[in-house]
């Protein structure tokens, strides 16, 4: 009997045209599925980067961006000595911290506790309930939060009340505004976070459990030294797409929360945009605000990425 193993065999790229023509034609079905999708980027993505030109011009809609008048950096300039412009550039970065530290590990908490669940029937029963604020509007979870807050018969100040506190007005204390956007974000979006990392987790090998727990292992060692590091990667990948939208937070969100009274820490870079580019007319200063944001998503993705590979994992790319 010969103890020789047959090697995997590896797909060759195409040498030639016909065998490109071949392979299109046999997973013709695969690529037209990517053709929505490549549809969507191409023109709410790429095609809208060509009004970036107007950040270095006085844009006028009359004129249009072939007729306004170039202005180099004035934009920039005017962007970078605001001093309210750094007030909000604070702002958004501390809700993206705010994220990153209290949102982004609660749906691998979620996920983790989820597959240690025995009884499958609970288990999904409790899978379509933490997934069901994801399919909510940002309107519909600020007014439920603002029904319960509410100092006018909300269930939370009444509460407060009943065990002999005072009333305390979150909706509109600035010292609430923090804790009120992160508590939303995690009970909207961590059921829908888990499913990435429950897959991920589906994917391990269950003898690697069996064995540890052969070794003795209890349930959080296995938790520790199998699941953590089998979805390490998972976890890095997403956590770069993440930094990645640093300056970009929900404008819906965030602007249905504000309001005059805790506006000095709500006020983030999307909703000056919306401020100055809309309501205010400053195309080409708004323009620029948004160039600015871009650019330091995709400083910050490269960067992270680039640290990524360095301690061993793959990155996005």
């Amino acid at each position: 009997m010969s103890n020789t193993v047959a090697e995997p065999k590896v797909m060759e790229a195409p040498k030639t045209n016909s065998d490109l023509m071949k392979r299109l034609v046999r997973n013709r079905y695969m690529y037209f599925m990517i053709i929505p999708g490549l549809i969507y980027f191409i023109i709410f993505k790429y095609l809208p980067m060509y009004g970036l030109i107007i950040s270095f011009q006085d844009y006028m809609p009359y004129k249009g961006i072939l007729g306004s008048e170039w202005v180099g950096l004035k934009h920039f300039e005017k962007l970078f000595t605001d001093s309210e412009f750094w007030t909000i550039f604070k702002n958004t970065l501390v809700l993206f911290l705010y994220n990153i530290f209290f949102y982004f590990p609660v749906p691998i908490i979620l996920a983790i506790m989820l597959n240690e669940v025995a009884g499958q029937f609970f288990k999904r029963i409790v899978q379509t309930i933490v997934y069901i604020p994801h399919f909510l509007s940002w309107v519909i979870i600020v007014s439920i939060t603002y029904v319960m807050l509410t100092m006018d018969g909300g269930i939370i100040n009444e509460l407060l009340v009943f065990f002999g506190f005072a009333k305390v007005n979150f909706l509109l204390d600035a010292v609430w505004f923090h804790p009120m956007y992160i508590a939303q974000v995690i009970w909207r979006e961590a059921g829908w976070g888990t499913i990435v990392y429950l897959a991920a987790i589906a994917s391990i090998d269950p003898q690697l459990y069996e064995a540890a727990r052969m070794d003795g292992a209890g349930r959080f060692k296995q938790i520790w030294h199998i699941t953590l590091p089998s979805i390490r990667s998972v976890i890095i990948v997403l956590l770069i797409l993440r930094i990645g939208n640093v300056l970009d937070l929900s404008f819906e969100h965030v602007y249905l929360l504000l309001n005059s009274m805790n506006r000095p820490v709500a006020e983030i870079l999307d909703t000056y945009v919306y401020t100055v580019g809309l309501k205010q007319g400053q195309f080409s200063f708004s323009t620029a605000v948004g160039f600015f944001k871009s650019f330091v998503g995709l400083f910050l993705v490269v960067l992270s990425n680039k640290l990524a590979k360095k301690i061993g994992e793959e990155g996005i790319y």
